[in-house]
C-alpha cells in the first residue's frame, strides 16, 4: 500500500516517535487505550496503521488491561513506583519498538529497521527519564508530590495518545515536544543527583 495515500512521511514518523516516547511512560496504557480506540471506532485509525488492529484483540486487550490497572496503583507508592520502572527497564523499550514497527510502512525494510531503533531508543529515553525523576521524588518522605506526579502521567497519556491519533499533522510536534522533555528530565535529574552526591563527599571529606 502506497503510504502517501493515507499519512505523509512525517506524519508517519511523528505517530511512531509519539506513541514511542509514550510507551516509555505508560507502555500498557498506550496499548490498551489503543486497541479500545480502534474496537470501539471512536478514534479510527488511519488505512496506513491497520497493523495495529492486533491491539484491539481481547486477549491482547486483557493483558493491557491488567497491566494498565497493576501500574496504575503501583506508580502512586512511594519506591514501589520505582521498583516497578527497574522490571520495566527492558519491557518499555521492546514494547516502544514494536509500536514503532508496526506503524511505520511494512514495505520498507530500512524504515522498520530505523523505526525499531529508534523507537525503542525514544522508550528507553522517556523511560529514563520518568524512572529518574520520581526516584528523585521519592526521597521526600511525603506522597503528595509522587500521587500527582503519576496521575499527571496518566492523563497526559491518555490525551496525548488521543490527540496524535486524532490529529495526525501535529504528531510530529508532540513527539518533539517528548522528546525535549525526556531529554530535560534526564538532564535535570543528572543535575540533582551530582548536587546531591557532591554534598555527601563534602560532608564525609
Amino acid at each position: 500500500m502506497d503510504t502517501a495515500a493515507s499519512l505523509g512521511i512525517m506524519e508517519i514518523i511523528g505517530i511512531a516517535g509519539s506513541a514511542s516516547l509514550l510507551a516509555g511512560w505508560r507502555l500498557y496504557i498506550v496499548i490498551l487505550g489503543t486497541g479500545l480506540a480502534m474496537r470501539s471506532g471512536v478514534v479510527p485509525l488511519p488505512e496506513h496503521l491497520e497493523s495495529l488492529q492486533v491491539l484491539a484483540n481481547p486477549w491482547v486487550l486483557g493483558i493491557a488491561g491488567f497491566g494498565a490497572l497493576a501500574e496504575f496503583f503501583a506508580d502512586k507508592v512511594p519506591w514501589l513506583d520505582s521498583a516497578w520502572d527497574t522490571v520495566h527497564t527492558l519491557v518499555r523499550p521492546v514494547g516502544g519498538a514494536m509500536l514503532a514497527l508496526a506503524i511505520v510502512d511494512p514495505g520498507d525494510p530500512a524504515m522498520q529497521v530505523i523505526a525499531f531503533l529508534l523507537g525503542g531508543g525514544g522508550a528507553l529515553l522517556a523511560h529514563g527519564g520518568k524512572a529518574g525523576a520520581r526516584a528523585a521524588i521519592n526521597t521526600s518522605p511525603e506522597p503528595v508530590s509522587n500521587i500527582a506526579m503519576s496521575t499527571a502521567e496518566d492523563v497526559a497519556t491518555v490525551g496525548l495518545m488521543w490527540f496524535v491519533y486524532e490529529y495526525p499533522w501535529a504528531a510530529a510536534g508532540v513527539a518533539a515536544l517528548l522528546l525535549a522533555l525526556a531529554i530535560g528530565l534526564m538532564l535535570a535529574v543528572r543535575r540533582l543527583f551530582r548536587k546531591v552526591f557532591g554534598r555527601e563527599k563534602k560532608a564525609e571529606g
